[in-house]
């Protein structure tokens, strides 16, 4: 589904990412983690093309797309929502999911489904975002927002979500709340791939797990086996 193969991304002058590779397969859910400032964000904005890559190549479904610019990304089905959630304040709810779901029928990617087919699988995942539809994005807590910005990267019809930090900030029952989401989304035949800063929420959803330190790749495998690796427990814990 996803390919990274050892890539290079700059912010300024800095070099974040030294050879970053991973790899998200059809139906699976990755989780990359590493305390903040290792380089989560900057490989999910290198691989939805906010943040340029200076080497390496990025692939989606076989198809290079290290180039391409983000729009043309999301066109092609990757999903994103990022840690701030990006909800554009002075529109509603329903606003900021039409946004995405216009753009999958642009594109195509719709594949015939309805407008009430396309909130009906949002609304299986999430059925509080029904109660607030017509609010605007200012007015939504910090919980609401997060759900808001993944209900609205599944009306783009996407092959693949990209989700920087959908846990940081909930109160533990939410959180369990976002995981049970996120296992509703991969049984509908989306993959996953899951920025996050605690691994023992990581791995209660990841089928595979890769750490990242320094803007490199430290560990790739079993989210379970991390435990067993001390060196890694405190590289993550700081």
């Amino acid at each position: 589904m996803l390919e990274v193969e050892a890539i290079d991304t700059y912010r300024g002058a800095a070099q974040i990412l030294q050879r970053v590779s991973l790899k998200v397969g059809d139906h699976e859910c990755v989780c990359l983690v590493g305390r903040n400032g290792a380089g989560k964000t900057t490989t999910i904005d290198s691989v939805i093309g906010l943040l340029p890559i200076r080497s390496g190549k990025i692939s989606f479904q076989g198809e290079v797309i290290s180039r391409l610019p983000s729009y043309q990304r999301a066109r092609r089905g990757i999903g994103y929502a990022p840690e701030d959630a990006g909800v554009f304040p002075d529109l509603t709810v329903a606003e900021n999911i039409e946004i995405c779901r216009w753009l999958a029928h642009s594109s195509g990617r719709t594949n015939g489904t309805s407008e009430a087919e396309t909130k009906a699988r949002i609304f299986t995942v999430f059925p509080e975002v029904q109660d607030f539809m017509q609010r605007s994005g200012l007015n939504l807590s910090g919980g609401q927002k997060k759900m808001v910005a993944i209900a609205r990267a599944m009306a783009l019809s996407p092959k693949i979500l990209l989700l920087d930090e959908p846990f940081e900030g909930l109160a533990p029952f939410v959180v369990t709340r976002f995981i049970e989401a996120v296992k509703k989304i991969k049984s509908m035949g989306i993959s996953v791939l899951i920025a996050a800063s605690n691994l023992a929420n990581a791995t209660r959803i990841a089928d595979r797990l890769y750490a990242i330190d320094r803007g490199e790749i430290i560990y790739e495998g079993e989210p379970q086996r991390a435990f067993e690796n001390e060196e890694l427990m405190k590289t993550i814990r700081g």
